[in-house]
């Protein structure tokens, strides 16, 4: 039977994830603040903010396992409002879920993986890391330093046999964006900023299912041949080639064009 760890994996993608991988067999160690073990689910209390909780965790995890497969770094979420209006207590906090958590995680699991000289690190980021959302900046670049930290991993584990790849989602479905805490200061400066947070929620909602993202998850985790980077959704896959492809001037005009 093989083993999955997982961060953030009591809703959303996070919960799809750990359903299929239920579903085809595999023993799943769920990571969260909330949460509870079910067949084939054992869930470990941990604050991915807090590094010692994430260590105890892993701890917890060896206990139970001799050998973890595949490690899903999927906790996250999601702040919007003018960048001049945030503060900064709220721009350290969505770092310190959407990348120090995901650091913290491989810090502490990495030995395990590299001794056993097998295993493969998933990342859950977004489109918006290349597409960098206006009133959604601290959210895009928290996930824009996640695509370049697993990028620069993967090179460093390769001699180890451990793989490294992100998926970087479009809109879904999901209870991510009623969760998301909105900062509604400074909309008399900033117009823009309630009509275009409430186009990029209507698009969440009108989104692909988590099952979707987690399929593409599984796919990463049992493929022969892993590519660094997977885009969840087709239309998703073109923004991100007319991104590659066309100037960076161009596209940015286009996405304050689409939230304005």
């Amino acid at each position: 039977m093989k083993t999955l760890l997982i961060t953030g994996g009591s809703s959303g993608i996070g919960l799809a994830t750990v359903q299929l991988f239920v579903e085809k067999g595999w023993q799943v160690f769920e990571l969260s603040r909330s949460g509870n073990s079910s067949e084939g689910v054992h869930h470990v209390s941990c604050d991915v903010t807090d590094e010692c909780s994430v260590q105890s965790a892993i701890e917890q995890v060896m206990k139970h396992t001799s050998v973890i497969d595949v490690v899903v770094s999927n906790a996250g979420f999601g702040i919007s409002g003018a960048i001049e209006f945030t503060s900064s207590p709220e721009a350290h906090r969505q770092f310190d879920v959407n990348f120090f958590g995901a650091f913290y995680l491989v810090k502490h699991v990495l030995p395990i993986l590299r001794e056993q000289r097998n295993g493969r690190i998933l990342f859950t980021s977004s489109v918006a890391a290349d597409l960098s959302i206006p009133y959604q900046s601290f959210y895009s670049a928290s996930k824009s330093a996640l695509n370049a930290f697993a990028l620069a991993l993967a090179n460093e584990v390769r001699d180890f046999g451990v793989k490294v790849s992100v998926l970087m989602p479009g809109d879904v479905a999901t209870g991510f964006t009623d969760a998301r805490e909105k900062r509604i200061e400074g909309t008399a400066v900033y117009k823009h900023v309630e009509s275009a947070v409430a186009a990029m929620e209507r698009d969440e909602r009108r989104g692909m299912s988590p099952m979707q993202m987690a399929r593409i998850l599984y796919h990463m985790a049992v493929c022969k041949l892993l590519k660094p980077i997977y885009i969840g959704g087709n239309i998703y896959k073109v923004y991100y080639l007319l991104n590659k492809l066309f100037p960076k001037r161009f596209v940015n005009w286009i996405v304050g064009k689409l939230y304005s």
